[in-house]
């Protein structure tokens, strides 16, 4: 299988890199809320100043409430490090609570389209397609120029496991630099001759790896030792104060890092036995897709947690992965804040449960890249496509009540934005309850304009509440989805990143608009007509500055041109809902097509460029704008 590995590894092209400054936060919305992931109830924020306070949504929650299940009633939060189990009893409650759920948006629905006396063309969300109910015939598992696969696939395909597929070390631009490649090499000092010595970085970071992982007890101190001993350049540097003070102030019952960082760094020793073969970088412009195991995946991350990747320490503008994300958490264990506190809680978590014993990671994960190419972007002056099926809800969110759907994550261009910063909104969220989405940054370029990048598969470890300054680690998740062909669980993430606007009047272009399509458009797209449709809500509406009218529209265009339903989280915005509901039930009466509403966009952005400082309703826009047209036939 190695001449396979090299054949791949050759045909993956460079990118033209472009060298900008990369490492900004996520332009996920401020109003994008994350609840408590095991029922979707608003998680109370211990310790709050004050009575009351917004919950991640905005609503008002009492600082002292406890959480919730699914049913309403108040429980315990677990342990930290214990695993959340349900019992049967509890599991058939919850199936109990999502029907009446469903019953009662119907009845909601009914009551409102009568007292307000209009009607409504939108959907239930159980009458979209979700993951577990679509008929997708995957095959078997293979690789291919496109396709790079870690594990042997002749074995899985025959039951036979999750084996690391054989293959050689590739020390080249277009692969990740392992840092147990016999190339990677680093200066150390000898300690008998004073002289610089080189050596192989793997050998040194080995001697006191080992170190660490045959200690019975160990010290965030010992970390630190340790990582500084094959990082000795940034001695001095690099600071530990979070980690440090993070370790010291958990309470000694839930304190079980001393126990966890010996076998975090056993796990990390295991890279030459558990990676055989070079990754390849998913690189701009080509489209290209990554499957590794759970295994594999948390090996990685012990290495980057204990920053063993090379040439990524840097950030300067003419480094070698100048255009990639940071993957070493050098930047979360520097500058404490009660971010970083939670941040940790949860990262730490993960790696609690990989590394026990009893856990069988028994899955893959699958990132792909995607890319728009020129010939595949639509026409949008000539679409004929109909508005699609829409649900649209103030409560709720993309991440408990979009499960099944492919599930929108207002990324950052910088896979991940801020997760091992100090950014903590909707994309670090979701990777903190999700750690093996971290991964990406491994191996994603920064994605241009016209690209995405689309997870399958990733678990769910932990919960949370809260948002940005209030958010919390809730405690662990137990993750019972179902896997698919590929033993990947039936979970998707699309990453797209909306544009930031310095003003809020820049949006209003018809270049924008049609960049957010196409990016809306290129995620949204699918292979087939077995795929799940689509859960969305606020992207790009919040410190991006996005209008989450305008915003809505484009989703709903790129949704009807890929022939997929929209599931639509307002995040307890009402109006929006409302208005939505009403423009959408609009188009659908009218028969208003994609071609119709873009020429309605073109218009609307004439008139909002007009108007000077006064904003223009999109909303009212369209329903005159529809209405005169209706008047003239």
């Amino acid at each position: 299988m190695a001449s396979n590995d090299s054949t791949q590894v050759r045909e993956l092209l460079q990118p033209d890199i472009d060298k900008k400054s990369k490492e900004g936060s996520s332009q996920a919305s401020s109003s994008s809320s994350v609840l408590c992931s095991s029922c979707g109830s608003a998680a109370s924020s211990p310790g709050a100043a004050g009575g009351r306070r917004a919950d991640a949504g905005g609503r008002k929650v009492d600082a002292s409430d406890r959480k919730v299940d699914a049913g309403g009633r108040k429980v315990e939060e677990p342990a930290v490090g214990v695993l959340v189990q349900f019992d049967e009893a509890e599991r058939t409650q919850v199936e109990r609570t999502q029907t009446e759920r469903t019953q009662t948006e119907r009845t909601q629905m009914e009551r409102t389209q009568k007292e307000s006396g209009s009607s409504s063309s939108c959907s239930l969300l159980d009458e979209l397609k979700h993951l577990p109910k679509c008929d997708m015939k995957l095959g078997r598992l293979n690789f291919s120029r496109t396709h790079n696969v870690l594990v042997d696939v002749a074995l899985f395909n025959h039951g036979a496991g999750l084996v690391p597929q054989e293959g050689r070390d590739v020390w080249l631009s277009h692969c990740v630099k392992m840092p147990c490649s016999p190339s990677s090499i680093m200066t150390v000092k000898s300690t008998v001759l004073k002289t610089p010595t080189q050596m192989k970085r793997w050998d040194v970071i080995k001697k006191h790896l080992d170190a660490l992982a045959n200690k019975t007890s160990a010290s965030a101190d010992d970390v630190e030792e340790a990582i500084l001993k094959y990082n000795p350049k940034y001695k001095g540097q690099w600071s530990f104060d979070a980690l440090s003070y993070f370790v010291k102030i958990v309470p000694k019952e839930e304190n079980y890092f001393s126990k966890l960082f010996p076998k975090m760094a056993a796990l990390a020793l295991r890279l030459p036995e558990l990676i055989k073969k070079a990754v390849p970088l998913l690189q701009r412009g080509h489209a290209a897709s990554i499957t590794l195991s759970q295994t594999q995946i948390s090996c990685l991350l012990a290495n980057a947690f204990f920053c063993t990747f090379p040439h990524r320490n840097t950030t300067s503008s003419n480094a070698e992965y100048s255009n990639y994300p940071s993957i070493n958490f050098t930047s979360l264990f520097g500058g404490w804040s009660e971010r970083k506190k939670q941040k940790l809680r949860a990262v730490l978590h993960y790696f609690n449960v990989v590394t026990d014993e009893k856990t069988k990671l028994k899955g893959l994960v699958t990132f792909e890249r995607r890319c728009l190419r020129d010939t595949d972007s639509p026409k949008w002056r000539s679409s004929k496509e109909k508005m699609p099926k829409l649900f649209v809800t103030s409560q709720g969110t993309i991440e408990t009540d979009g499960t099944g759907l492919l599930q929108v994550d207002f990324a950052s261009s910088w896979i991940g934005g801020g997760v091992l910063g100090s950014g903590l909104v909707q994309e670090e969220i979701l990777f903190l309850m999700n750690p093996e989405l971290i991964v990406s940054r491994l191996f994603t370029e920064k994605l241009a304009d016209n690209e995405c990048l689309i997870i399958t598969g990733s678990q769910q470890f932990s919960l949370c509440c809260g948002y940005s300054d209030s958010f919390e680690w809730a405690g662990p998740y137990d993750d019972r989805l179902g896997r698919d062909e590929w033993a990947r669980l039936k979970r998707q993430i699309l990453a797209i990143d909306a544009l930031n606007f310095r003003h809020r009047r820049d949006q209003y272009s018809m270049i924008k608009v049609t960049r957010e399509l196409n990016k809306a458009y290129c995620g949204f797209k699918g292979h087939g007509h077995h795929e799940p449709d689509i859960a969305t809500g606020k992207w790009g509406c919040g410190a991006f500055n996005g209008d989450p009218q305008l915003k809505a529209v484009i989703q709903l265009m790129a949704a009807a041109k890929a022939k997929r339903g929209l599931a639509f989280f307002t995040f307890d915005d009402e109006l929006l809902k409302q208005g939505l509901e009403q423009t959408h039930h609009l188009l659908v009466t009218e028969g208003t097509t994609v071609e119709k509403l873009f020429a309605v966009l073109e218009d609307y952005c004439a008139a909002q460029q007009a108007s000077g400082s006064a904003h223009v309703d999109l909303f009212d826009f369209i329903r005159n704008t529809v209405k005169r047209s209706r008047s003239q036939l």
